[in-house]
């Protein structure tokens, strides 16, 4: 058995995963603002301290970790969400926990494990977007990840979609997740209907479900909701036309917003005229393995 770690920009979910993939138990936390002030403190005690923990029940033979950013060398050299730069996160780990460690790229994690065990496992040529604090993503060719060389590639939420937009942690202007992230949807939800940071998207789906017609904040809300699935379009047409995909899969928080956003998603981009190649169908897959497909992929 081998112990999976997911790291993303708000959250660090820990899992012991058999070798057929499936995870036997998983703890998790959300990192909050005042946290990020010592991520690497936060990070290395919760790993090393629910580690311990699944050592002392299960027979564990090797640990991975899922980030988003970029990894050189098992070390992570950046990862903007995170605010870490040369992070070297598994020789630091190594100090307390007796394991191999490998690293590798969330995104990328994410896609191998839905394209193994998930949702494109039928598929020859596909694309996987997380959608979560970020925009992370990867392209598979024949089971294997398209090779970018030493760098992971693939940045998909850092494309550009606005000219001079919104400034986004790389340090870019109008990159794609800046618009099109999950918590970007979320943060405006909650500023729309005057709730703060400790309101969960779990929470916000709820209100979403709930709200009717009646409700004076509902034409804001949904004229978010269009907005969003617009953004979202612009980048995924941008690169259907690119890799000409047979099946795209998204992962991350979306996968739980489903019912808000797919069809209209589906919709938009086949009557729209943004696709170069004309289909008759969208082929969009939500993450089956949902948002474990991180500490999944990063056993793999």
């Amino acid at each position: 058995m081998k112990i999976g770690i997911d790291l993303g920009g708000s959250h660090i979910a820990i899992g012991v995963v058999d070798n057929k993939g499936k995870i036997l138990e998983k703890v998790e936390k959300r990192i909050t603002k005042a946290e990020k002030n010592t991520i690497k403190k936060v990070i290395e005690e919760y790993i090393i301290e629910k580690t311990a923990n699944f050592l002392e029940q299960y027979k564990i033979t090797e640990m991975g970790i899922a980030i988003p950013g970029t990894v050189e060398n098992e070390k992570v050299t950046k990862s903007v969400n995170l605010g870490l730069k040369n992070y070297e996160i598994v020789k630091n780990l190594q100090e307390n926990i007796s394991l191999p460690i490998t690293i590798r790229n969330d995104a990328k994690c994410a896609a191998l494990a839905e394209n193994t065990y998930g949702s494109l496992k039928s598929y020859d040529r596909s694309i996987f977007l997380t959608l979560g604090t970020g925009i992370g993503g990867a392209v598979i060719i024949k089971d294997q990840l398209l090779d970018t060389g030493s760098l992971p590639g693939c940045e998909f939420g850092h494309m550009m979609i606005e000219k001079n937009g919104r400034i986004c942690n790389c340090g870019k202007k109008g990159c794609w997740e800046t618009y099109a992230s999950m918590k970007a949807f979320k943060d405006h939800l909650r500023e729309i209907l005057n709730l703060d940071e400790k309101t969960s998207g779990k929470e916000l789906l709820q209100i979403l479900r709930k709200m009717d017609k009646e409700n004076p904040k509902y034409a804001k809300t949904n004229q978010l909701i269009e907005q969003y699935v617009e953004f979202l379009s612009i980048g995924i047409s941008n690169l259907i036309n690119i890799f000409e995909p047979e099946a795209i899969g998204i992962g991350g928080s979306f996968v739980f917003y489903e019912e808000i956003f797919l069809e209209k998603l589906k919709t938009k981009l086949l009557k729209d005229n943004v696709l170069f190649n004309e289909r008759k169908e969208m082929n969009i897959q939500t993450a089956i393995l949902d948002n474990d497909a991180g500490i999944i992929g990063a056993t793999l």
